[in-house]
């Protein structure tokens, strides 16, 4: 089976920096792939090219059978709708309850019916435990739960991958605890994703592959058991040792 994910050899500056430095990768259908590094190291550009929110500038990124250089907007759209994405910032609508803010993407976007809608919306709310909240508003809700519904409205998409930066890093560790519970059923329902995560026991208990990024590359790559108990590069090792 093809990977879901092929990337090869692509670079992406900002001016005079140089933050994506050949970065090459393969991502199998139902792996789990967590990037750690520290900040800097190009792990969110990274994943803000593969959803195709940053163009690179040279090399190559491929998901499924589509290649993402030069993607008429249009097709641009019809494939971010097959890859989910979550920030740190929740991103919901304040004005929308939790079950308008999953359902507006599916009413606009897809053009579902209002009560087909409003079913997924109800399945994707139970499946992140935030179904009790369907009329709530954001205001209403913790940082986890929102980060919950941010969740359950890229998975009402009906997503092919879906990609998380540091979803956690503005939450208390009570909160960050109902996110990463809620992230590792989706691993094991067998939900193809990518993390940029700081939490590393998380990293080592849940992701398939571990990308160590430093400086715009891939230092190392592999099962994270295997990295944490050998790292091959001095990076690796002070990185793991400053964050543990």
């Amino acid at each position: 089976m093809s990977p879901i994910v092929k990337v090869q050899n692509i670079h992406k500056h900002f001016g005079a920096n140089h933050v994506l430095d050949g970065v090459s990768l393969e991502i199998e259908r139902g792996q789990v792939v967590a990037i750690i590094g520290r900040s800097g190291s190009g792990k969110s550009t990274l994943l803000r090219c593969l959803n195709g929110l940053e163009k690179v500038d040279s090399g190559s990124i491929q998901i499924s059978d589509t290649e993402l250089a030069g993607l008429h907007p249009k097709d641009l759209l019809a494939l971010r709708q097959r890859i989910g994405i979550v920030f740190q910032g929740y991103n919901l609508f304040p004005h929308l309850t939790v079950e308008k803010n999953v359902t507006l993407a599916l009413t606009s976007i897809k053009r579902m019916s209002r009560q087909d809608a409003k079913e997924l919306a109800k399945g994707v709310l139970e499946q992140v435990g935030m179904l009790d909240k369907v009329n709530a508003y954001p205001e209403q809700l913790s940082g986890g739960q929102q980060q919950r519904v941010a969740i359950a409205r890229c998975l009402a998409m009906r997503p092919e991958l879906m990609l998380f930066d540091e979803v956690t890093s503005a939450l208390d560790p009570e909160l960050t605890g109902e996110v990463l519970r809620t992230i590792e059923a989706l691993a094991r329902n067998g939900m193809t994703m990518v993390l940029v995560t700081h939490e590393m026991s998380f990293a080592r208990k849940v992701a398939d592959l571990l990308l160590f990024m430093h400086g715009g590359r891939v230092r190392e790559a592999g099962p994270p058991e295997i990295l944490f108990a050998a790292p091959q590069t001095d990076e690796l090792s002070r990185f793991i040792k400053s964050e543990l």
